[in-house]
């Protein structure tokens, strides 16, 4: 069975079930929702391909349309920027990610094991088996990997801040945060080290592929490398 999830209901929230996996992503971000026709949603799905193939530098729109044999016109209608169009991809990426932070580690009897669980989530290929759509789950991670900090790295963050679209992020951290104050309640940074985490999942996986002298990752399986980085790193912070 498939989970139909809204961004709204996840985490100490109702859960709706249903047979399709999505989100509801911050009406700020686009002009149309792309989730309301069939072409909105290939918009989106064909954005992930190509920002995959081509980066976000070289995305345009012109490409974009040309990849789905439609017109820029046509896409504007639904995105204001390719900056846009990269929120939204990433938007969707972190309801993802907090749902399955909050239905892969509620099975589990310890805090110990849910950490464990957590880091795994953040430095693996998004798992195939949690959740169908019609997005490409590994091109969505190396996207996140890649060009995650391109949407709030810019000057505008403040303002784009203000349309509360960060909210995504800002919930998985809450999330973990949480996590991290029931292993060790006196720990004074939860916030701060849930935020790292994520960042420096993504960062250590780009530097050990391209930048590989920035970090320890020698010549063993990279994700495997960060993850016991991650996890030496967490635990080392937060003994009592």
């Amino acid at each position: 069975m498939l989970v139909k999830i809204s961004l709204d209901l996840l985490c100490n929230k109702r859960i709706k079930m249903d047979y399709s996996l999505s989100f509801k992503v911050n009406e700020k971000i686009y002009i149309r929702d792309p989730e309301s026709t069939e072409l909105g949603k290939q918009i989106v799905k064909n954005a992930i391909d190509l920002i995959y193939k081509l980066g976000f530098e070289h995305f345009t729109f012109k490409k974009l349309a040309l990849e789905m044999n439609t017109t820029e016109a046509t896409i504007y209608r639904y995105f204001e920027n390719k900056h846009r169009i990269l929120l939204y991809i990433l938007n969707w990426y972190w309801s993802y990610m907090e749902y399955l932070v909050v239905f892969q580690l509620q099975p589990l009897s310890t805090s110990t094991d849910k950490l464990n669980r957590l880091v795994e989530l953040l430095t693996h290929a998004l798992p195939e088996s949690a959740g169908q759509t019609d997005y490409n789950k590994n091109y969505l991670h190396q996207i996140v990997i890649s060009e995650s900090s391109k949407v709030y790295l810019v000057k505008e963050v403040k303002e784009i801040n203000e349309d509360k679209v960060f909210n995504p992020f800002k919930d998985l951290c809450a999330c973990i945060s949480d996590l991290i104050q029931s292993h060790n309640p006196a720990y004074a940074y939860p916030h701060s080290l849930s935020s790292t985490l994520i960042e420096t999942a993504h960062s250590q996986l780009f530097f050990s592929h391209y930048l590989p002298r920035l970090t320890d990752a020698g010549k063993e399986n990279k994700q495997s490398f960060v993850e016991s980085y991650l996890k030496d790193l967490l635990f080392k912070s937060l003994q009592a």
